[in-house]
């Protein structure tokens, strides 16, 4: 039920008498208590200025380092896993059989083309070689060639059996004339006559023999003569040496064994350089060209290796949808193995610009990241959608653009006024810091100095210094 409220008037008089109590003096003490009671629910008669404010307070300031915003190089950064290979990788065989002498090397030994690998017995070898000597010089023999005397300066027409030939041949000639005068003198019968000239046939025929067969002869000695260099070539190999300068990976013979032609003696690895073989997505395959930088580290905690995308497949790998490209990895200390698994940045884009900011002026609170931004002296929070973050660096993709200021120390931020200082701003060649001279254009990119005051304090962390530059 709604009671009426009381009407607020500044003449108000009680209706009636109000009765006592019977005490001497209650009446006016009553009246006064209501009266009280009235004009305190109507606002105590004269009301205050409704329109009256507290005056606000000033906003503190705030000495700090600022930073103008611009774009800088941001290569495109792709991660890549794979594993370290060896350059090289060979099973050094036998070239001939035979029993096994000796074995210099075992595993872990560092070998180079003139190491020997393996000894070989070259006892029935060297009798081999004997045996085709003595060959070649039977051969050399038969036609009159001398040991030493090469071999075009031989004339089949003028080798013994030849002459041989040849003499007889003109002896039956002669004959011939003389038989053929006489028979002019009717001295000599037909029978001789035709004796005569079948004899004369047969010289011929043998002087040809006797020239083939000197033909013959020489190309047996050229035979002889590559039966000598086969038998002393076999001789040589019974001594085996390491193809290339590498490692012994495994030894598979030892002395006293007899091994067949191709039989295992060692396995040798070249490890320098090594090859890191890794994938890439397929939706970098079209950025990845030879020659791009790639940076290549391992679980041991040796620092990333420098090098570049060496060969790339030509195709992807059709199970994982993956590009392999190879990098080759400089290894002449030692402090990669191969086989160890190692993980690879590459630069896609090594040209593409983005704006970053130093990680300690990112702020975040319940999920949202934040900078604050100064605009016209005064400082205020701006959310920002951020990108990859790198060596202490966060990219900013959505929030702020070129020529934003910030401070460069998120935790400071607070709402005031802001008196930098120090000015900076980023580097146009990678991330980095360059201060400015306050009130002075920046700095050219090509120039990277800092220039501070005797107030400022020391440089962030990623600033080159230059002593030369003026105050």
């Amino acid at each position: 039920m709604n009671r009426a409220q009381p009407r607020c008037s500044p003449d108000i008089r009680p209706a009636s008498p109000v009765p006592t109590t019977g005490r001497p003096g209650s009446q006016g003490t009553c009246l006064t208590f209501v009266l009280m009671i009235v004009l305190a629910g109507c606002g105590g008669g004269a009301s205050a200025p409704q329109n009256a404010s507290p005056e606000k307070a000033p906003l503190p300031e705030l000495q700090a380092d600022v930073l103008t915003l611009a774009p800088t190089r941001w290569p495109r950064i792709v991660r890549s896993q794979g594993s370290l290979m060896v350059d090289e990788i060979t099973v050094v065989g036998a070239k001939v059989s035979g029993r096994v002498e000796e074995v210099p090397v075992d595993l872990g030994d560092e070998v180079t083309p003139q190491t020997v690998l393996l000894k070989l017995d070259q006892k029935d070898l060297e009798l081999t070689v004997a045996q085709a000597e003595a060959a070649l010089l039977q051969a050399r023999a038969a036609v009159g060639l001398a040991a030493e005397e090469p071999l075009e300066s031989l004339n089949p027409l003028t080798s013994p059996p030849v002459r041989e030939a040849q003499a007889t041949l003109e002896e039956i000639r002669l004959r011939r004339e003389r038989v053929q005068r006489l028979r002019e003198q009717r001295a000599a019968t037909e029978t001789e006559w035709q004796e005569v000239l079948a004899a004369e046939k047969v010289a011929e025929a043998q002087l040809a023999s006797a020239i083939n067969t000197v033909q013959e002869r020489l190309a047996l000695i050229r035979v002889r003569a590559a039966d000598l260099a086969l038998a002393r070539q076999r001789l040589a190999d019974a001594v085996v040496t390491a193809p290339f300068c590498g490692i012994v990976q495994q030894r598979h013979v030892a002395p006293g064994m007899f091994v067949q032609v191709g039989q295992a003696i060692v396995t040798l690895v070249r490890t320098n350089p090594l090859r890191y073989r890794g994938t890439l997505p397929e939706r970098y395959a079209q950025g990845l060209t030879v020659g791009q930088t790639v940076w290549v580290a391992v679980q041991s905690g040796a620092e990333p290796c420098h090098s570049q995308v060496s060969r790339i497949s030509p195709a992807l790998d059709p199970g994982s949808r993956a590009l392999t490209f190879e990098a080759e990895v400089d290894n002449s200390d030692g402090r990669f193995h191969a086989g160890q698994f190692a993980e690879a940045t590459v630069e896609i884009d090594p040209g593409r610009q983005a704006l970053v900011v130093p990680a300690a002026a990112i702020v975040e609170f319940a999920g949202i990241e934040k900078v604050w931004k100064v605009a016209d002296g005064l400082c205020r929070e701006q959310p920002v959608q951020t990108g990859e973050r790198r060596d202490g660096w966060v990219e900013v993709v959505e929030g702020l653009s070129a020529g934003d200021v910030i401070l460069v120390a998120g935790s400071l931020g607070r709402a005031a006024r802001v008196s930098p200082q120090a000015r900076w701003s980023v580097r146009a060649d990678g991330p980095g810091l360059v201060a400015q001279t306050p009130g002075s254009a920046p700095l050219p990119p090509a120039r990277v100095v800092v220039e501070r005051t005797a107030k400022s304090p020391d440089p962030p962390e990623d600033v080159q210094t230059d002593s030369s530059a003026g105050p």
